[in-house]
């Protein structure tokens, strides 16, 4: 009987909880440093969440850790709903590689809740003009004819930009050095220098040096193509079954009560729907694509194998 009554003041409180959400600030974590795409996101998401709750809803940056810190910090807030995470596939890049070298990341997916995917932008291939290749066919071409002579930056090791051209070269069985570097912006930085002569990015930084001719853009790892590069062919168009995605998406703790849950999912919806959030978007040509958190995890699952596969194929370095 004791027993019995205890659930019924468990549930008792969870739906009393879920009733007041929110009841004070919804903290914001972006486990980057200030800028980038989080941040792009965070904001606007910010200023939606305050005119819809009267509540404050601060965007705080905790980097670290290649963003396991931030995450790791979300996982272990209380459980009611009021802390929120804004964070891109770094969440299972991290998790994958700590898995090759045998080290433990600070959360795990099971910590996590789907709360909502806010965009999904396609990664984008660029060369140096000065590289004489026109198309993915030319690439390949010259590639294969020059092993292990070109170069491609990334923004790091098994991060975001270095994993797709991995597929990319598994896919058209060739091989390339890589110049590793500290994030998008450097990477392809190092592209316009000619310091290497590929790399990838997503459409809001690709676009422009494609228009002004600094970089010549060859191709999209999309399923479609997009929006801001309407002109470039899609790997897959081209016979090449790859896929990768420059995405952000909207988080929270697992613990969290199912009823208030469903509250913070409801919200998150409503924020992402609003005006000013989608023209923030908009004008960065970051195309918002909400989908709720079930649509948004079977995208996400289906993103954490190929991107898997492609830190196993890359090994230790």
């Amino acid at each position: 009987m004791k027993q019995k009554l205890f659930v019924l003041t468990l549930l008792a409180a969870s739906s009393a909880m879920a009733q007041d959400f929110p009841s004070k600030a919804i903290n914001i974590t972006v486990p980057n440093p200030p800028g980038g795409m989080n941040q792009l996101h965070a904001q606007p998401l910010s200023n939606a969440l305050e005119k819809l709750t009267s509540q404050p809803a601060p965007v705080v940056n905790r980097p670290g850790a290649v963003a396991a810190a931030g995450t790791a910090y979300v996982v272990n807030q209380p459980p009611d709903g009021h802390s929120w995470l804004v964070t891109t596939a770094n969440l299972h890049l991290a998790l994958e590689k700590d898995k090759l070298y045998g080290t433990k990341t600070p959360y795990s997916l099971d910590q996590i809740a789907f709360v909502a995917l806010m965009s999904s932008d396609p990664l984008v291939m660029g060369v140096h003009p000065a590289l004489p290749v026109k198309s993915v066919k030319e690439l390949i071409a010259l590639a294969k004819s020059r092993p292990n002579e070109l170069v491609f930056s990334s923004s790091g090791p098994y991060g975001i930009t270095h994993t797709p051209v991995v597929m990319f070269l598994d896919a058209s069985k060739t091989k390339m050095r890589h110049l590793p570097t500290t994030g998008g912006g450097p990477a392809i930085t190092q592209a316009l220098g000619g310091h290497s002569q590929l790399t990838g990015g997503g459409p809001a930084t690709m676009a422009p040096h494609g228009k002004s001719g600094k970089l010549r853009l060859l191709a999209t790892w999309g399923d479609k193509p997009h929006p801001a590069v309407p002109e470039l062919p899609t790997f897959k168009s081209l016979g090449m079954n790859i896929e990768a995605y420059l995405w952000v998406g909207l988080f929270t703790s697992a613990a969290v009560p199912e009823a208030t849950l469903t509250k913070v999912r409801d919200l998150a919806r409503r924020a992402v729907a609003d005006a000013q959030f989608q023209k923030t978007l908009v004008n960065a040509q970051v195309v918002p694509q909400y989908r709720d958190a079930a649509a948004f995890k079977q995208f996400f699952e289906a993103d954490h194998k190929r991107m898997a596969s492609a830190i196993k194929s890359i090994g230790k370095i």
